[in-house]
């Protein structure tokens, strides 16, 4: 994963788009239910940690989705520890393969990467 490059999609393939409705369908479910910040409550819970790599892939690849699915992301990204893992990946060496996958789909639009 890559949270530096921020990629603007050219093509999204059909299973992935049907992955990508899946869980704009489970992040509002989770956001209507529990009517908080976070998807069980107003409290940070395993299920935030486990779908903040999700995410940061929403931001990296720009992906269209609710207002509240992309607020929720957004407020994912802002925590302190989530901001710590991003300034970490930032400071990482360039992997060459993954910006290859990256530019099957899409072009990259923006390096944050840390010199």
């Amino acid at each position: 994963m890559n949270v530096s490059l921020k990629v603007q999609m050219q093509s999204i393939p059909a299973m992935l788009q049907k992955d990508i409705t899946r869980i704009d369908e489970l992040w509002q479910e989770g956001l209507n239910r529990f009517g908080g910040e976070f998807l069980a409550g107003n409290s940070f819970t395993a299920v935030d940690a486990f779908f903040a790599p999700v995410a940061l892939r929403i931001e990296t690849y720009q992906l269209k989705l609710s207002e509240p699915v992309l607020a929720y992301a957004a407020r994912l990204r802002a925590l302190p520890a989530v901001q710590e893992w991003i300034e970490a990946g930032q400071l990482e060496p360039r992997h060459e393969a993954h910006e290859l996958a990256c530019l099957r789909h899409g072009k990259v639009e923006g390096d944050m990467r840390i010199s």
